[in-house]
């Protein structure tokens, strides 16, 4: 009886750790592995994937709204129908396979009105175009042409279209309908947005052949940039310079960056470098006892100035450097030379993306021993000229030839004239547009690509809202409303950037799954081998007990 006690009270003991095993085990995996997974898991919020991949597949529409006002005696016989009448013209610009642009023009044709009869009724073109300022809408992208008679004396003779400031312009009648449509055409390819502009600010998408040369001299669309105006005096021994920069930046540059602010912010500085020389050696031609730079050497000249500059480093934004150079007695005076080995008229070349450069020379004096240093007051209204020019050139404002019957009036002390400001924002909202498509791809790709990485809830956010906005601009821009377009994809180009740059991005990036198992194998394994080997036990005794015969009474 004691000893059948003993094996019921053992047998009992058994069946208790049994299941206290099975107890332990049944909480780890039930439990305890849901709990640890769900507060170990990386945390990846949910990303618009269908939008963003759409952004590279959505066509570009870009609307432009087109006035044409007859004034009287100027309306052709052969019209279509009475006036006033609407007429839209849709234009197809291939970009490559997957994406295209149209160009929409919606053209109202018109009568003058009073005021405008009055306007018209001015001595000059440069007066009724002043006059008309106030009276044309004032959108931004649209354009105004006022067909005038073919007698008017309004225009200069010989001259058929005269191109304003503003956003308007003085066509002379004459040719019927079909004539006046192909100066139209002719017209809006001068004060609106043209194939090639919009094929260079999509250069990351059209093929490198079907790109112009000036494709990728024009500086990239972005927030904001910084100016920085240097005078490099490499002689200052010889040559005591003296430049009045901050007026001629507030007489010339300002007005300038003013009429710019509603594409970029702006922020000006200047300094003066002692002892910079340009690292190139200047060739002496004897014939005209001056020095030369050709022009295969004026590339080596940027590298050695730039490490001198210093000003890229500290900005985030895109730096323009302006440099007046002037040269060292030993090397004067210096001339700059093109291709062919004609000198440069204005002495200076300017390097896309970069900025430019002008070379000061200094007259000599007139007496040999004059005493040093010379004291050289510089001409800021020459010099500023150049350094403005080389501005336009740089953000693609240059003016393409033109037919001799076209007059395009100067934009004065503005610097460019308001549908040239048009013009680059309608780059500039495609190129964002662009951007941010690009950038919120490359993001996508690369979260898709490395599981491990954390996307909060903000970058999320901002992902959506980038996503929202580059939609929105493209609307915009299909209903010819160019400002909010532009504001659209500055709004998304912000968010875009935000969402690629957010550094939790990178928390978890370099955390790979031998440093997984170095942690958790110390913390899992004192705990688990117990409860795996109760458990190998159980089964083990489970399998002796189904191999013992039954016994029989």
């Amino acid at each position: 009886m004691a000893a059948a006690a003993a094996i019921a009270a053992d047998e009992a003991e058994r069946a208790r750790g049994r299941r206290a095993a099975l107890s332990f085990a049944a909480i780890a995996v039930v439990l305890g592995l849901p709990l640890w997974w769900r507060t170990t898991e990386t945390y990846r919020a949910a990303l618009p994937y269908a939008g963003i991949d759409g952004l590279g597949q959505l066509p570009f529409q870009l609307a432009v709204p087109v006035a044409v006002v007859f004034a009287p005696g100027s309306v052709p016989g052969d019209l279509p129908r009475p006036l006033p009448f609407r007429d839209v013209q849709e234009v197809e610009i291939p970009v490559n396979l997957r994406s295209s642009i149209t160009s929409r023009y919606e053209t109202l044709y018109r009568s003058t009105t009073a005021q405008e009869e009055a306007a018209l009724d001015a001595a000059t073109a440069q007066e009724a175009d002043a006059a008309l300022c106030s009276l044309q809408d004032a959108t931004l992208g649209s354009l105004t042409m006022y067909v005038v008679p073919e007698t008017s004396s309004l225009l200069p003779q010989g001259i058929s279209v005269y191109v304003g400031k503003h956003r308007s312009a003085l066509v002379r009648a004459g040719g019927g309908l079909a004539a006046l449509r192909t100066r139209l055409r002719q017209l809006t390819q001068v004060m609106s947005f043209t194939a090639s502009s919009i094929a260079t600010a999509l250069s990351d998408r059209v093929p490198d052949g079907q790109l112009g040369l000036d494709a990728r001299r024009y500086l990239k669309s972005s927030l904001g940039y910084e100016i920085t105006f240097s005078l490099l005096n490499p002689d200052p021994k010889s040559h005591a310079v003296d430049w009045d920069i901050e007026d001629a930046v507030d007489r010339y540059v300002q007005p300038v960056l003013d009429k710019l602010s509603l594409v970029a912010n702006f922020s000006v500085d200047s300094q003066i470098l002692y002892y910079a020389v340009l690292g190139v050696t200047p060739r002496f031609d004897k014939e005209s006892s001056s020095f030369l730079l050709s022009a295969h050497s004026l590339p080596h000249v940027i590298n050695p100035v730039e490490a001198r500059l210093g000003s890229s480093a500290a900005s985030l934004n895109p730096v323009l450097n302006f440099l007046l150079y002037v040269p060292e007695r030993s090397h004067s005076p210096l001339y700059i030379q093109d291709k062919d080995g004609a000198p440069v008229s204005t002495n200076a070349f300017h390097s896309p993306r970069w900025g430019g450069i002008v070379v000061y020379n200094v007259e000599a004096p007139a007496s040999p021993q004059a005493s040093l240093p010379l004291h050289v007051d510089v001409d800021m209204v020459r010099v500023m000229e150049v350094f403005l020019a080389q501005l336009r050139l740089l953000f693609g404002l240059s003016r393409e030839e033109l037919p001799p019957e076209f007059l395009l009036e100067s934009p004065g002390n503005e610097g460019l004239a308001d549908w040239e400001l048009d013009r680059l924002l309608w780059a500039h909202t495609v190129e964002n547009i662009a951007t941010v498509s690009t950038t919120l791809t490359s993001l996508a790709q690369l979260l898709d690509k490395i599981g491990n990485i954390v996307i909060k809830d903000d970058v999320a956010s901002e992902v959506y809202r980038a996503v929202a906005a580059a939609q929105s601009a493209m609307a915009k821009l299909a209903t010819g409303h160019l400002h909010s377009a532009f504001q659209a994809s500055k709004e998304a180009v912000t968010s875009s950037e935000r969402a690629f740059f957010d550094p939790s991005l990178l928390h978890l990036l370099y955390f790979p799954d031998d440093q997984k198992f170095a942690i958790y194998i110390p913390l899992f394994l004192p705990m688990a081998v117990p409860i795996l080997l109760s458990l190998a036990k159980i089964v083990r005794e489970a399998r002796q007990r189904q191999k013992e015969p039954t016994k029989l009474d």
